[in-house]
This record gives C-alpha cells, sequence and structure tokens, in this order.
C-alpha cells in the first residue's frame, strides 16, 4: 500500500483495521471511527498507532481523540497545514517526510525510502 490515498477519499471504511476488529463494530459499520468502540484504544490499534508514532510520526489514536473533540473538519484542516510542504504548497507523505512533488532528489538518495530520516 505504498500509495494508498486512505480509506475515507474513496468511500470506504480501514480494510486494514476492520478485517481485525476484535469487537466486529468496524467492520459491520456500527461505529464510523474507533473511538466510538468501547474497547477503544483496543490493542490492536494500540500496536499499529505505536509502529506508525516511531516510524512515520503519526499518532493515530490522539488523532482520534482530536477528532472526537473537535470533529473531522477542523482535523482535516489542522492536518491538511501540517502536511503541506514549506516550499511548493503540495503534499508531504507521511511514510518519509518528502514531497512528492518538489523532493524527489532527496527520495532517490534515500536507503530506505519509506522512513523518516533521524533527526
Amino acid at each position: 500500500m505504498p500509495y494508498c490515498a486512505g480509506c475515507r477519499p474513496r468511500n470506504k471504511q480501514c480494510a486494514f483495521l476492520k478485517k481485525k476488529c476484535r469487537t466486529g463494530l468496524l467492520l459491520s459499520g456500527e461505529v464510523k471511527y474507533c473511538y466510538e468502540c468501547p474497547d477503544f484504544p483496543c490493542e490492536r490499534l494500540s500496536h499499529l498507532g505505536q509502529r506508525y508514532v516511531t516510524n512515520y510520526k503519526i499518532n493515530f489514536i490522539g488523532n482520534l481523540k482530536y477528532i472526537k473533540e473537535r470533529g473531522i473538519s477542523q482535523f482535516l484542516l489542522k492536518e491538511e497545514e501540517k502536511w503541506k510542504c514549506p516550499g511548493c504548497g503540495e503534499v508531504i507523505c507521511c511514510h518519509n517526510g518528502i514531497c512528492y512533488n518538489c523532493g524527489l532528489n532527496r527520495l532517490r538518495d534515500k536507503k530506505h525510502r519509506y522512513h523518516w530520516e533521524d533527526e
């Protein structure tokens, strides 16, 4: 899934998580967001979330709490600003922090293309 555009823009639920949802609420569509589940945050989401915090600087659980408190519209505005390339204004890849519009040379030179560089 290196070029995944995300589930919601494609009018889908998250296939990666919903198939492994222990309660079945996500798969059945009874919940739209994981925070609506009584088991939130479940072991599966916590494990995946920790991997994304470590590798990609994305906090799933924090994001879901933000959406719960402020709504999806506010979250999307915040994320749009967060992932905007300061150089050209295009989108920065969440998996490596590189803009695919103006940062392709950096991407070509990376040993691990889908990991952030050490800071």
